[in-house]
């Protein structure tokens, strides 16, 4: 197969971001009066939005509509002043870029994180290459597993979803692939376990950004 395209989920996969989504999380929790979770957890907290993110770390006894509202007004507050304390991208990340664009490959990136976080994290952080288009989570489309924005992308670009790669860290983003009709690829230095890529349907799994290259190759 000819691969033309690869489209890249972000937190876990591009961008080590956890460390700052805990820490916001954390505060906002701690000022609230709630229990804080470890770094660890959130590896399973994240990857479905922000809405389930904070559903998640909030108390069963506090989980009413009004004081979810609060905690996502309060995160999304302390996120957007401190989402860059810690997070980079990973090592390899950047060499890889660089081969892909090199080999002539398009690339662009769909994410559950909210679109004006996804935007920001990409222009900072990713601002030395061109991803087309760059999608976080929109209102009226269907966050991932979901194939729409997947699909609205391959449409976008005009390439046909089988000659996409689709490289992510969890189980929603092989499922996204799949769903797609993309080739799902699992990266093993992210956020989830080798067990759970595989077990939702990666088709090959990277030890490290580089292998990439070599996959296309």
């Amino acid at each position: 197969m000819l691969y033309k395209a690869v489209l890249f989920d972000l937190d876990g996969t591009l961008l080590d971001t956890l460390d700052d989504i805990a820490d916001s999380a954390n505060r906002v929790l701690a000022t609230m009066a709630m229990p804080v979770h470890p770094l660890e957890a959130y590896r399973y907290f994240v990857g479905d939005g922000m809405m389930t993110l904070i559903e998640r770390i909030v108390p069963a006894e506090r989980k009413d509509p009004q004081t979810i509202a609060q905690v996502v007004d309060a995160f999304r507050e302390d996120y957007g002043n401190n989402w860059q304390v810690k997070s980079r991208p990973y090592v390899g990340v950047l060499p890889m870029l660089t081969g892909l664009v090199e080999k002539g490959l398009q690339l662009a990136i769909l994410s559950n994180k909210p679109q004006d976080f996804t935007q920001l994290c990409v222009e900072r952080l990713l601002s030395d290459f061109s991803f087309q288009p760059v999608f976080g989570q929109r209102e009226g489309v269907p966050k991932k597993p979901d194939p729409a924005g997947a699909r609205e992308v391959a449409e976008m670009l005009q390439i046909a979803p089988e000659q996409f790669i689709y490289l992510g860290d969890t189980a929603i983003d092989m499922q996204t692939a799949k769903n797609a009709g993309m080739f799902a690829v699992g990266a093993l230095w992210g956020f989830r376990s080798k067990e759970e890529l595989l077990a939702s349907g990666a088709e090959h799994l990277v030890f490290s950004p580089v292998d990439l290259l070599h996959l296309i190759e």
